[in-house]
């Protein structure tokens, strides 16, 4: 069987993407053109700011990523994109690109998911990992909990009814001045902070729901962080990160865990930019020895952004037969498991 070279191209938020495939999991090359510094000086990403930043890199990371992985545009079988969710701009930066290369290559165009390419990341670094199995995926823009009966084929169980996971991690640490992206800087603070120095509350929600609510601990964290400023007592900087983020991880393990026990499956798959929290693979690698639960997650490199993990979610719909004409619109609100 020939084997099937995916060029793939990821630009929905502050990064221009582009990677090579082979057969789906192998990385020939995978470039990542990140526009962090050029946001931070915003406290966050500027839509039309990224948008222009894209137009200006996107060819050279298309030939950076052909020239990593010693191939021309002849070696290309199929061309994988980004169509949503995202900014619009910057979704259509990208989806011009790779449907203009689709019509003068003539091969076909396969447009991507972001969230199911947060997914298929794990398929790329666990060679093993097939469906079905429970995925948590966790980001700045979403917080789902995912049943992945198949390749491409997704049944969500749970989802956040008001802030993203990581959207809470950015405002949390803009109170507390940290600095953009929040992320990392909250996880950095919590190895040192008191974890249980704060009882933040924890969200449940109904006993049998797999849904998430981060905005009544959002509340709670920027009312304590008022209520000192007004009596001028010290804030622990490092103890506030720790006990919010402690907050956070024991709602999102303890919902993972709880719905592959449900649903009677030993894995449970974590994806998505706060998959690179250590404090959180951490706690779901613990709570899964716990149950017997096997947890998997992508190398930090694929957690962020990236162009590698929509070419594999690309390839797997192209052998499924999902094929997008040359009229795939960027869709920024596309939801999972919507065509």
């Amino acid at each position: 069987m020939k084997d099937i070279i995916t060029l793939a191209i990821e630009s929905s938020c502050d990064e221009t993407c582009a990677a090579i495939l082979k057969n789906g999991r192998e990385i020939l090359s995978n470039v990542v053109s990140t526009q962090i510094d050029l946001h931070k000086k915003f406290g966050g990403v500027v839509p039309e700011v990224a948008s222009r930043k894209h137009i200006e890199n996107i060819e050279l990371v298309i030939q950076s990523a052909l020239d990593e992985a010693k191939l021309s545009f002849k070696d290309i079988d199929v061309i994988g994109v980004t169509y949503g969710p995202g900014l619009v701009g910057a979704l259509l930066v990208g989806l011009s690109s790779a449907k203009a290369l689709s019509f003068a290559l003539d091969i076909p165009l396969v447009g991507v998911n972001h969230i199911e390419g947060h997914i298929a990341a794990n398929f790329i670094e666990h060679k093993d990992l097939e469906p079905p199995f429970v995925c948590l995926i966790v980001s700045g823009g979403h917080t789902h909990l995912v049943e992945v009966k198949g390749y491409g084929e997704y049944e969500i169980l749970g989802k956040t009814r008001d802030d993203a996971a990581g959207e809470a991690f950015d405002k949390i640490a803009r109170a507390l001045n940290l600095g953009y992206p929040g992320g990392p800087k909250i996880d950095k603070l919590s190895k040192i902070g008191n974890k249980k120095a704060i009882d933040f509350p924890r969200i449940y929600l109904e006993e049998d729901s797999f849904d998430f609510s981060f905005s009544g601990l959002k509340s709670a964290v920027l009312n304590y962080l008022n209520s000192k400023k007004m009596k001028n007592e010290e804030i622990v900087v490092e103890d506030v990160a720790a006990s919010f983020q402690e907050a956070v991880l024991d709602v999102l393990v303890d919902k993972s865990i709880k719905a592959a026990r449900v649903k009677g499956y030993d894995k449970v798959v974590l994806a998505g930019g706060v998959a690179a929290n250590s404090g959180l693979r951490e706690k779901l690698s613990e709570k899964g020895k716990e149950y017997n639960i096997d947890i998997k997650y992508p190398p930090l490199s694929l957690c962020t952004d990236n162009a590698a993990m929509i070419g594999c979610a690309a390839y797997y719909d192209y052998l499924n037969g999902k094929v997008s004409d040359l009229y795939l619109n960027a869709v920024p609100n596309l939801k999972l498991g919507q065509k």
